[in-house]
């Protein structure tokens, strides 16, 4: 039914600025303090109280700019935008409509099959956050300790045409945030939060129809979903022929219960806004000194991903995993400083720790440290342990919350025999005890090989070094 159709999705992403202080005032930027306890004669819109620009949050601005390739307009404006909510004290809010501080730019976003497609992003605006309404029983309450929190509104062009789409260009703006250190972007607080612009057009038509703009969603999975249902809401109303009374252009929620998308209010245009130019701001005017040392940025995620292949030599599909969180790629760095194979550190972080962190541990969280992972590794490498007897130390360390490696080596008994008198001792008592079996090894029944391998490590409980078993049995039977 829907192949008829082609999707078109824009996004707006509101990310919190990590700064100290708020957009126009020196009130500290926090979360989950006790309400009303962060606030001032300028975020409360009290008579006198005027707004002051905080340059750190230019200075973010102008990186996100850079790590999206964006035109930085050196010169741009304050406007205000004219709605009364409660939780809005003054009564707008402080934007940037015609110039925003960071103009035309573009993300490039990788499909799981090695394709990758680039998004436009049209604009990333500055503006200050409104307040939050508390609703219990038949009575409502304002905190205003997150009105006046920077924002930077990051705006896509209508270039998405999946909810797979959407989703991995969520997921590589939200990396980046995370990556250039601007904001923490945490989904759960609200510091990185999504409208969501969808529309359906017959395939091949090139008009633009009546989008939905579906509010403040905090999840990528719940995103998934407002998109799937609006998307099949829009296509039924077509095949219906009741497109034009039931697609209005209008704000819509998310009901995370039921799964449905519901109307919230029409939808304003600019002019419903009256915007105008602030008139307590000046022109925000970036100096080329400014632009130049605010336009360095550390290494973005595609960055550390070409490093990690040339580098390190990983397969394209591993440094994408461990590249995709800022704490994993750091971790893996930690490790490598220590000397140890590539392929072995990709193993234990993203198979055995990565196995073992239970439900929503982040690798931040981690009972075992970077320098502990590779440690371990390491003891695999120089044939102190087998890889089997890793696992369990492993296991051990998280059990008893430890970072000493190699006493719980020793605690464990797990420190392969490499001590050739003993090994021969053992092995030559196994030949002794099958001299069938070494004739018929010698008649040329290779197999027999494996046997006495086996014998040997079973004898030495798994503590023998197999390479060197392998080598001591083969000068034996020479």
């Amino acid at each position: 039914m829907s192949s008829m159709f082609e999707t078109v999705i824009g996004l707006e992403v509101h990310a919190q600025l990590n700064t100290n202080s708020k957009l126009f005032c020196s009130c500290a930027t926090s979360f989950g303090e006790e309400a009303n306890s962060n606030t001032c004669p300028t975020c409360l819109a009290l008579p006198g109280g005027l707004p002051v620009l905080n340059k750190e949050a230019v200075h973010k601005a102008i990186m996100l700019g850079t790590a999206l390739n964006s035109k930085i307009n050196q010169v741009s404006i304050f406007n205000r935008k004219n709605y009364f909510y409660p939780d809005l004290p003054t009564g707008y809010q402080i934007s940037q409509l015609e110039i925003p501080v960071v103009g035309l730019g573009e993300l490039t976003i990788d499909f799981p099959d090695g394709r990758s497609k680039t998004i436009g992003v049209t604009r990333a605006h500055l503006e200050n956050d409104a307040g939050k309404n508390i609703h219990s029983g038949n009575h409502s309450q304002v905190d205003l300790n997150r009105a006046g929190t920077p924002l930077l509104e990051i705006v896509s062009e209508p270039d998405m045409r999946s909810a797979e789409e959407a989703i991995l260009y969520l997921k590589k703006l939200h990396s980046i945030v995370r990556y250039i250190g601007i904001s923490d972007a945490n989904m759960q607080e609200g510091s990185f939060r999504c409208d969501v612009n969808v529309s359906i057009r017959p395939k091949g038509d090139t008009k633009y129809y009546t989008r939905c703009e579906i509010k403040n969603m905090n999840s990528f999975r719940f995103i998934e979903k407002a998109i799937a249902y609006e998307v099949n809401r829009q296509i039924e109303a077509w095949e219906d022929g009741e497109y034009e009374e039931k697609i209005v252009q209008e704000t819509r929620l998310f009901d995370t219960n039921t799964g449905e998308t519901r109307s919230m209010r029409g939808k304003e245009d600019a002019a419903d806004y009256r915007y105008f130019p602030d008139p307590d701001l000046l022109p925000l005017i970036i100096s080329d000194e400014m632009l130049k040392e605010y336009s360095k940025i550390p290494e973005l995620p595609d960055e550390k991903k070409a490093r990690f292949v040339k580098e390190y030599g990983l397969k394209e599909y591993d440094a994408s995993v461990i590249t995709s969180s800022l704490e994993m790629a750091n971790y893996f760095d930690s490790m490598m400083n220590e000397g140890i194979s590539a392929k072995n550190a990709t193993t234990w972080l993203t198979v055995e720790l990565q196995g073992r962190l239970k439900e929503g541990v982040t690798i931040e969280e981690s009972p075992i440290d970077a320098k502990t992972l590779a440690t371990i590794v390491k003891r695999i490498e120089d044939s102190t342990i087998s890889g089997k007897a890793a696992k369990e130390v492993l296991d051990d360390l998280i059990a008893n919350n430890s970072n000493n490696v190699d006493a719980t080596i020793e605690k464990l008994g797990l420190k392969q025999v490499s001590d050739d008198g003993a090994l021969l001792s053992i092995i030559d008592e196994i030949l002794n005890a099958n001299q069938d079996k070494v004739a018929e090894y010698k008649a040329g029944k290779e197999k027999m090989f494996a046997f006495f391998v086996g014998q040997t490590m079973k004898a030495s409980k798994g503590s023998a070094n197999p390479n060197r078993v392998n080598e001591l049995i083969k000068e034996r039977l020479s």
